[in-house]
């Protein structure tokens, strides 16, 4: 069963209280200003719902998704399912599990879970295609929730069309 399922897991700390940074993870409407990797997002916060996500990170074509929300956990963890694909053959689970560190900090475990029988054709390509745009946007999100605004990974937002 593991051949067809393949995890990205990304982690980064950042100098903010859990509650900044689920304040910045959530305010969709602010994604186009410091977001490389989600350039748009739209939709209510709650389970079951569907969001409006376009993904363009640099250097990829961009791709819509209307994922659903299966867990939103104010300072916890937010977790979408995506069918980015065919059901069964290639689906995706985008998580994000913020826990407050004992020095005041956060950490942000940012992981994707691909799953479906074409991951053992395509677990090399996922890798490539991932792990980059997330660890851009945790820089991103490290940025904004510290209070900065005028860093590299907000300029690298802003260059986006």
């Amino acid at each position: 069963m593991k051949a067809f399922i393949k995890t990205i897991h990304t982690q980064i700390e950042i100098d903010a209280q859990a509650s900044r940074v689920w304040d910045v993870l959530i305010d969709l409407s602010s994604y186009p200003d410091w977001n490389p990797m989600i350039r748009h997002a739209e939709g209510e916060l709650r389970p079951g719902e569907r969001l409006k996500l376009h993904f363009e990170p640099v250097g990829q074509k961009r791709r819509n998704f209307r994922p659903r929300l299966l867990v939103v956990e104010p300072n916890q963890e937010l977790r979408w399912q995506g069918q980015p694909g065919v059901r069964w053959l290639f689906e995706s689970e985008h998580v994000f599990v913020i826990e407050p560190t004992e020095d005041g900090k956060t950490r942000l475990d940012h992981d994707m879970i691909f799953h479906g029988l074409l991951i053992p054709l395509v677990r090399n390509i996922l890798e490539a295609a991932t792990r980059r745009p997330f660890e851009d946007m945790n820089r991103a999100l490290k940025d904004r929730s510290e209070g900065g605004h005028n860093n590299e990974s907000s300029s690298l937002a802003r260059a986006q069309p």
